[in-house]
């Protein structure tokens, strides 16, 4: 399972939590002053519940003292007058608040989409997706749920609160001070619990993001986990980490009961102080019976305003939390960025220079030192360049920095004389265009994934749809993707979540298409033929021939049949490019290279026994086909040492 993050350590509380919310008004400003409706509403409604006892002390002490009935009606109609108001107002807050706060949601939600897709690939390697996507739908629900509701009733009911305790010390200052009193120790209480509270309420939103994560995990590689038979052992993770994340909800139930216990208990035995005191003070004569109950009522009032700080605490601070979280990913530095006065290649020839590029993972430690240590590579306009070396030599990472998903850390690669980071990302990702070995799909059509780096192809005119239906068609032939159209709705047939209902052939024919579709001047290929088979691959491969005719290519081969391909081959060894020629050329004088190569052959001969095996395998119908493949992969085999064999005939 995915590691947690250092960016993950709770943050100190005393930071502030109404510091840390305050940052959210860049994206609920143009909700301010709908929410401030809402408190106006909200506020209303409880000043007028404030009311009704005022009320009440003149019904007790005036018709109910006199013993006249019919004055009583009046006073009714009031209090009904006020309890229909006050209703009124209530819908109001409501409707103030619940739109906008969406709309705050779906602005942060936009925000935060589109800096994880700003943010270089070295970011996505360090987090784990569960975290972000807990950021993204859990923190920021939180969030939209505090501005529409905690952060509307949390002032309000802290105007209330005070107001309240005025209207009670006006009544009778000895009654209105011991219930002050009383209240103190819920502020310092208060105080208390936000700092522990912050501290756990952290630890549980992170462990909520692992415990995604594991999910995620699971259900992406759970045919994995069935050919391995781990199943049970991954449930026995998962369980481990629920019930950490259970045993820190848990700690938070303590602390909110904690407090809790603290607001309903002090109140009440406030309110039991006043009682005795108030009837001493009747009895005196200094309080009229009419001022005792208005007193009560308007504590009675009081009550909702006051039992209800310990959860909008809590609220405020599991918000605050969120708010943090969301910003752990807004704060976060890109490295890679646009250049203040970006440089443009109107008409690219294709011509890619490495000069003394270096690199090494920003987590690598020193004594790795740098994974490229001063490659030197000029490909010409046009020119197919295989890049060969052994597991690890840094061949995917060279691929990688030509469009930027990393950076060079020292030296230069530069895309028709201009180096590329002078240019704007996007138009050096339409210069040049990659296809992955572990190809990747999205939930769409067919089509929609071939065309992806074709975004001036998504109209409905005609002749643009035209011309969509020219490059697809161009593209799928090239890659030998015509399975495409056996699909249940052809080409417009979704594929689902990471394309895993296809075939990893197929999800790589596919890949290799949306490459030749987006018509670069420059084509990257690693290794995107490895989920072939040999047939397959040569057919791909005699296709390819002719877009690589007039475009410039940097192929990562782990197949001498795919070396075959390039014009010359590179070799990378420790770090650096240590011999560039063809592939005659460098099996005769690098011993290396030879080296590297013999492994790729052992590789294709173990292919071809499979296909043998499958000879044996198959029924009558499907035997020459199995045949052909068997030949052409032992044909495949030898593609290292016919030059040699015509080279030495020739002297």
């Amino acid at each position: 399972m995915s590691a947690t993050p250092h960016h993950q350590d709770p943050i100190p509380a005393r930071i502030g939590t109404v510091r840390a919310l305050f940052r959210l008004r860049e994206y609920a400003g143009p909700a301010l002053p709908f929410i401030v409706a809402g408190m106006a509403a909200a506020l209303i409604a409880q000043l007028i519940a404030l009311a009704i006892p005022q009320v009440l002390q003149s019904i007790v002490d005036g018709p109910l003292s006199d013993g006249d009935a019919s004055a009583i009606w009046p006073f009714a109609g009031l209090v009904f007058a006020l309890g229909v108001l006050e209703a009124g107002m209530i819908a109001l807050r409501r409707w103030f608040v619940l739109t906008p706060g969406t709309r705050v949601e779906a602005r942060m939600r936009n925000a935060l989409y589109a800096k994880l897709q700003d943010l270089p690939v070295s970011f996505h390697d360090r987090w784990p997706s569960g975290q972000l996507l807990s950021r993204a739908v859990s923190d920021l629900g939180l969030i939209r749920r505090w501005l529409s509701f905690g952060l509307v009733l949390l002032v309000v009911n802290l105007i209330v609160i005070v107001v309240g305790l005025v209207i009670l010390v006006s009544m009778n200052w000895m009654l209105g001070l011991v219930f002050l009193v009383c209240s103190i120790p819920l502020w310092v209480v208060g105080y208390r619990f936000e700092g522990r509270y912050s501290e756990v309420s952290r630890r549980s939103q992170d462990q909520a993001g692992d415990l995604a994560t594991a999910v995620e995990e699971s259900v992406h590689g759970i045919r994995v986990l069935k050919a391995f038979g781990r199943g049970k052992h991954a449930l026995s993770t998962f369980r481990a980490q629920a019930e950490s994340l259970r045993s820190t909800e848990m700690e938070k139930a303590r602390l909110d009961a904690g407090i809790w216990t603290w607001i309903l208990v002090v109140p009440t035995v406030a309110l039991a102080v006043c009682l005795v005191l108030g009837v001493w003070l009747a009895s005196q004569g200094t309080l009229t019976v009419g001022e005792l109950v208005a007193f009560f009522a308007t504590a009675t009032v009081l009550a909702w305003p006051i039992e209800s700080i310990g959860f909008l605490l809590a609220f405020s601070v599991d918000a605050r939390t969120a708010t943090d979280r969301f910003f752990d990913i807004l704060d976060s530095e890109n490295q890679i960025t646009d250049p203040e006065r970006p440089v443009s290649i109107e008409r690219p020839h294709g011509e890619l220079v490495f000069t003394d590029v270096r690199f090494r993972y920003q987590d690598s430690p020193d004594r790795f030192g740098d994974l490229l240590d001063g490659v030197d590579l000029a490909l010409e306009p046009g020119e197919t360049m295989a890049l060969v070396g052994l597991t690890g030599s840094g061949k995917t990472t060279l691929t990688a920095l030509t469009t930027r998903l990393y950076d060079v850390t020292g030296g230069s690669i530069t895309l028709d004389g201009v180096d590329i980071r002078a240019l704007t990302r996007e138009e050096l990702r339409t210069h040049i265009a990659m296809a992955f070995e572990d190809a990747t799909l999205f939930s769409a059509s067919v089509r929609d994934n071939v065309l992806l780096g074709r975004p001036e192809l998504a109209g409905d005119e005609p002749a643009v749809r035209a011309e969509a239906e020219r490059v697809l068609t161009e593209a799928l032939r090239i890659a030998q993707a015509g399975f495409a159209y056996d699909l249940p709705d052809g080409v417009d047939t979704k594929v689902g979540e990471e394309g895993m209902s296809l075939s990893g052939g197929q999800r790589q024919r596919l890949a290799l298409a949306r490459a030749v579709a987006a018509s670069p001047s420059v084509l990257v290929l690693d290794d995107p033929l490895s989920a072939l088979d040999v047939a397959t691959e040569a057919k791909v491969e005699a296709e390819l021939r002719t877009v690589l005719a007039s475009t410039t290519a940097l192929i990562v081969a782990h197949r001498p049949s795919t070396v075959m391909l390039a014009d010359r081959v590179a070799l990378l060894e420790g770090g650096r490019i240590t011999a560039v020629g063809t592939h005659s050329e460098l099996l005769r004088e690098s011993e290396h290279y030879a080296f590297v190569i013999s492994s790729l052959e052992d590789e294709e001969r173990r292919e071809a026994a499979e296909a043998s095996d499958r000879i044996d395998a198959s029924p009558s119908d499907d035997a020459a086909q199995a045949e052909l493949e068997l030949t052409d992969a032992a044909a495949s085999v030898t593609t290292g040492i016919e030059p040699i064999q015509r080279e030495e005939a020739t002297r």
